[in-house]
C-alpha cells in the first residue's frame, strides 16, 4: 500500500521595513528590528522553516539630499551607511538571514518585472500631471525637494509627500505656501507626462483581503478600511530626473518612484537568499508558493504604503499577499517624541556609548513593552534602570548565578539525577512554559516576559524555601537534588529567554552542557539537563549603577583655546595654520588648520579665545596636520568664529545640564561626520545642542550670527 504523501513544510518569510540609507540607525528604528528578530528567533526555536530578510532603502530624494549635504555621490553614501547599519544590527544581535540593498541587480530585475506585468494587464497608464518646478534650479521638485504647510492639518515645514504630524499622503503641488528646499524660492507649476498605477481599481479586493485576514490588527484594518471608503486615488509611480533610482525601461529621464521599488526590495532580498543557498527563485520558494507565509513588520507611519499600495501591486502581478503585517507604534524618550531639536535623538551608537550598557538590556526593555497593538513605547530612563535591575538582574540573573555557584562550590559542579518528587515539581511548571510559548507566537512579548519573570520568581522562591545552605549540612543528598532542580529551571529560563536575550542565554546554556544554540529547540524543555558536570558560573549581568541621562551621550570634548601663533598655509589660499593653547592635557599647544583667510585677517585672530573640538580624529590638510577643529557659525553668507570672552584656555564647553565629568573623561575619538551629526546651531545668538545651550562654568557661549546658522 502506497504511503500518503506528506504535506510540504510551511515556509515562513519575515521582513522588517527597509531603513533609509541616509542616516544612522536610531533607537526608534531598533524597536522594529528587535521586535522582528525576537519573533524570528522564537520561530526558529519552534523548529519552523523561517527566513528573515531586510535591506537598505537606497533610492529617492532623501538619499540625494543627504549625499549633497555630505558632498559625496549617492553610491558612496549608501555604501557608507550599509556598513554602519549592518554593524549596528550586529551590535544589538539582530540576525538577518540576508541584509541586502535596493540598489541591486535583483531589485532592478523585479522592479522591471512588476512594471511589465502591471502594464500588460492594463494597470498602468500615462497622464499629464502638474508638478512643482524650480526655475532657479531648473528642475522638478519631487517629494523632499519642496516644503510647505500640510494641506490637511496645516502643519508647517512639511515635505511634499507625507505629513509627519497627521500622516496624510498628498502631492507636492498640494502643499500650502511651498518653497524649494534647495534654494528657498517659490516654485512654479509645470506639466510632465507620468506613469500611474490604478490603485482605485483594487478597493473591493483590498477590502476582501482585510475582512478575511484574521491576523491583521483590528485597529489597523479599521484605519485602512476608512481610506478605502474614502475612495482610493491612482498612484503616481514615476519621477522626473535628476533622480537617484532605477530608470524606467524605454525612458530617457524618468525613474521609478522610490515607493515602487522599495517594497519590491523584500522580494529582491529573498531572491538573494534563495540564489545564495537554495538555487531556486524567490518566486518559486516564497512569493508564489501556496506553502509559504509572508509576515511584514512595519511602523505605523507607513501603513498606507504597506496595506494599500503593496498588496495591490502583489495582486496585480500575481504574487502572494502577506499573511500578516505587524504594525508597531513610535518610540518616545522620557515621554517626548524623539527629535534632534529636542536634544533626545539617540542613535544605536549613542546607546552603546552610555555607561557601556548591554545591548540586551534594550532588547529586554523593548520586549517588556511590546504587544501586538499599535501602541507607542516610552523609553523612560528611570523605569529602564528599575526594570533592568529589579527584573532582569535581581530576578533572573540572580537566580541563575546563585543556583549554579552553589553547585560549583558544594557538589563539584556535578548534577544529581532527579526523583519522582522533583520531576513532578518541574512538570507543574510546564503550563507556565506553554503560556510563554503561546505569547511569543502571538507577538505578545510583554506577556512572554512576564511569564519568564514568574518562572524566575518560582525558582528563587523554591531555592529560598529549601534553604540549601542549611540543607547541605543535614541532608546533602536531598540538597543535591534541590539545586539540580534549580539548574533545570535555569536551563528552561535560558531557553525561553533566548529570543529576547540570545547572547546571555547562550552563555548560560554553555555552562549547562549545550555546545551550541544553532539547533536549539523548545523540545529541550522536556529533557534532562545534558551536563553531568556544569562549568564554573560567573556574573554576566551587573546592575545599572546610575540612571541614563540624555546629556551623557554628547560625544564631543569641547574646550576653550587661545590662538598663540598664526600663519598662512603655504599651499592653500583659504587656510591658516594656528598654534592654540588648550590649557591642559599632555599636549597643551595643538595645531589647527582652519579655512578662515577669506573671513579674518591674522591680527583679528591672534590672541583670541576660540572653542576647539579636542577629540576630533587628526587629519592632514594640504600637508599640515590638524589636531582638532575650531567652531564657527556659518549662515551661508558670514562665517563667525565662536569666541568665549570670560573663559580660560582649558575650560570645558558642554550642553547645559549635562554630565561634565563624563564628557571630560571621554577617550572616544570623533570622526568629522559624527561631529556634523550633532547639528549644533544658533538660536537667539546662543549655540545650542537640541534645545540645550552650550556653556562653560563661567558663561553661556554666544555668537553674533543669525538664527539657524550652522555651527561647525
Amino acid at each position: 500500500m502506497a504511503k500518503p504523501e506528506s504535506k510540504p513544510k510551511e515556509k515562513i518569510l519575515v521582513t522588517a521595513a527597509l531603513p533609509y540609507a541616509n542616516g544612522p540607525i536610531h533607537l526608534g528604528h531598533l524597536v522594529e528590528y528587535i521586535e522582528a528578530d525576537i519573533f524570528v528567533r522564537f520561530l526558529k526555536l519552534s523548529g519552523r522553516d523561517v527566513v528573515f530578510v531586510c535591506a537598505d532603502d537606497t533610492h529617492g530624494t532623501p538619499i540625494e539630499l543627504a549625499a549633497a549635504k555630505e558632498k559625496v555621490k549617492p553610491e558612496e553614501l549608501i555604501q557608507k551607511y550599509y556598513g554602519e547599519h549592518t554593524a549596528d544590527f550586529s551590535a544589538f544581535h539582530v540576525d538577518f538571514d540576508v541584509y541586502h540593498s535596493t540598489n541591486s541587480s535583483e531589485n532592478k530585475f523585479y522592479s522591471d518585472l512588476f512594471f511589465k506585468k502591471l502594464t500588460e494587464k492594463g494597470f498602468i497608464y500615462e497622464r499629464l500631471v502638474e508638478l512643482t518646478y524650480c526655475e532657479n534650479d531648473k528642475r522638478y521638485l519631487p517629494d523632499r525637494y519642496v516644503k510647505g504647510k500640510c494641506p490637511k492639518c496645516g502643519a508647517e515645514d512639511q515635505y511634499g509627500d507625507q505629513c509627519e504630524r497627521c500622516n496624510s499622503i498628498y502631492q507636492p503641488v498640494d502643499l500650502v505656501e511651498p518653497h524649494c528646499s534647495i534654494c528657498g524660492t517659490v516654485p512654479v507649476r509645470k506639466q510632465s507626462l507620468h506613469y500611474f498605477f490604478k490603485l482605485s481599481g483594487f478597493s473591493q479586493q483590498l477590502q476582501q483581503w482585510l475582512d478575511s485576514n484574521r491576523n491583521l490588527q483590528a485597529d489597523v484594518k479599521n484605519f485602512v478600511s476608512e481610506w478605502i471608503k474614502g475612495e482610493l486615488q491612482d498612484w503616481d509611480i514615476s519621477r522626473d530626473g535628476p533622480y537617484f533610482g532605477f530608470k524606467i525601461p524605454g525612458e530617457l529621464n524618468k525613474y521609478y518612484y522610490v515607493w515602487l521599488d522599495a517594497p519590491i526590495g523584500y522580494i529582491a532580498a529573498t531572491e538573494k537568499y534563495c540564489r545564495d543557498r537554495l538555487d531556486k527563485s524567490a518566486v518559486e520558494a516564497y512569493w508564489q508558493n501556496q506553502n509559504a507565509k509572508i509576515i511584514h513588520f512595519i511602523g505605523k507611519d507607513i501603513i498606507y504604503f504597506h496595506l494599500l499600495f503593496w498588496p495591490s501591486m502583489l495582486l496585480a502581478a500575481g504574487f502572494n499577499l502577506p499573511s500578516d503585517i505587524v504594525v508597531h507604534g513610535h518610540l518616545t524618550i522620557n515621554g517626548e517624541k524623539m527629535s534632534k531639536s529636542r536634544g533626545n535623538f539617540l542613535t544605536a551608537k549613542d546607546y552603546l556609548a552610555v555607561a557601556g550598557h548591554e545591548p540586551e538590556f534594550l532588547r529586554f526593555y523593548y520586549a517588556s513593552h511590546l504587544t501586538k497593538a499599535v501602541s507607542d513605547i516610552n523609553l523612560d530612563f528611570g523605569d529602564f534602570r528599575e526594570k533592568i535591575n529589579g527584573d532582569l538582574v535581581s530576578n533572573i540573573a540572580n537566580f541563575v548565578h546563585r543556583s549554579l555557584v552553589f553547585l560549583n562550590n558544594n557538589f563539584d559542579s556535578k548534577l544529581e539525577s532527579l526523583g519522582n518528587e522533583e520531576k513532578f515539581f518541574l512538570q507543574q511548571l510546564q503550563p507556565k512554559c506553554d503560556a510563554v510559548i503561546k505569547h511569543y507566537g502571538d507577538c505578545n512579548f510583554k506577556e512572554a516576559v512576564k511569564g519568564i519573570l514568574e518562572l524566575g520568581s518560582i525558582g528563587n522562591r523554591y531555592f529560598q524555601e529549601n534553604q540549601p545552605w542549611q540543607l547541605v549540612k543535614t541532608d546533602k543528598k536531598k540538597c543535591h537534588k534541590v539545586v539540580s532542580v534549580a539548574a533545570a529551571i535555569v536551563r528552561n529560563l535560558a531557553i525561553l529567554s533566548f529570543p529576547v536575550l540570545p547572547k546571555y542565554s547562550e552563555k548560560i546554556l554553555r555552562l549547562l552542557g549545550y555546545e551550541s544554540t544553532k539547533n536549539l529547540g523548545l523540545g529541550e524543555l522536556d529533557k534532562p539537563v545534558p551536563a553531568k558536570k556544569i562549568l564554573a558560573a560567573r556574573i554576566i549581568f551587573a546592575p545599572i549603577e546610575e540612571t541614563i541621562s540624555i546629556a551623557h551621550v554628547f560625544p564631543a570634548v569641547l574646550k576653550v583655546g587661545r590662538i598663540e601663533e598664526i600663519s598662512e598655509h603655504p599651499d592653500a589660499d583659504k587656510l591658516y595654520v594656528l598654534k592654540v593653547d588648550i590649557g591642559s592635557g599632555k599636549q597643551k599647544i595643538i595645531q589647527l588648520v582652519a579655512g578662515l583667510r577669506p573671513h579674518y585677517k591674522k591680527a583679528e585672530l591672534l590672541g583670541r579665545n576660540i572653542v576647539v573640538v579636542s577629540n576630533l580624529k587628526h587629519a592632514k590638510l594640504r600637508g599640515f596636520e590638524s589636531q582638532g577643529m575650531l567652531l564657527a557659525a556659518d549662515d551661508g553668507g558670514r562665517v563667525v568664529v565662536v569666541s568665549p570672552e570670560r573663559s580660560q584656555p582649558g575650560d570645558l564647553v558642554y550642553p547645559e545640564g549635562s554630565d561634565q565629568e563624563k564628557i571630560a573623561s571621554s577617550r572616544k575619538q570623533l570622526a568629522i561626520e559624527e561631529f556634523y551629526r550633532l547639528n549644533l546651531s544658533v538660536k537667539d545668538e546662543k549655540i545650542v545642542y537640541g534645545t540645550k545651550p552650550l556653556r562653560t562654568a563661567k558663561e553661556i557661549i554666544s555668537v553674533d550670527a543669525a538664527d539657524d546658522a550652522v555651527v561647525r
